[in-house]
């Protein structure tokens, strides 16, 4: 099985930190501080999933991930947010996104819904 790989995107230095040392001994974690610098690194790279914070400088997490998918990517997205009541159902929906999380994160959470959607995606690309 190829190694996974994972875009984190928050312009929370202390986010991006405690994901990667979560996330690094699983998967290759990419990290970026704002829309525009996850769209100019990693926008023709290939992985797997993508986990934005909803604020971010230059727009917000689901309008990257929105851009993301006008350039290809069909992978899995995870949005996080201390702001839930900006986030609709709808764009979630609309966005494919696959799983939302409110600051404070509960990181135990958040990694069970990661191994979910990266087993799923797995199991899902093998059967088509």
């Amino acid at each position: 099985m190829a190694e996974k790989k994972i875009v984190v995107v928050d312009d929370d230095a202390t986010i991006r930190k405690t994901l990667y040392l979560i996330l690094k001994k699983d998967y290759r974690v990419f990290l970026a501080k704002d829309s525009d610098e996850a769209l100019t690194n990693f926008k023709n790279a290939k992985f797997d999933l993508i986990i934005a914070d909803f604020r971010l400088p230059h727009g917000n997490g689901l309008e990257m991930i929105g851009r993301f998918r006008e350039h290809g990517y069909k992978g899995e997205a995870i949005l996080i947010s201390a702001h839930p009541d900006l986030v609709t159902l709808e764009e979630l929906s609309r966005y494919s996104v696959g799983h939302f999380f409110v600051k404070p994160l509960d990181f135990q959470a958040l990694t069970r819904s990661i191994e979910y959607l990266l087993q799923l995606r797995e199991v899902t690309t093998k059967t088509m």
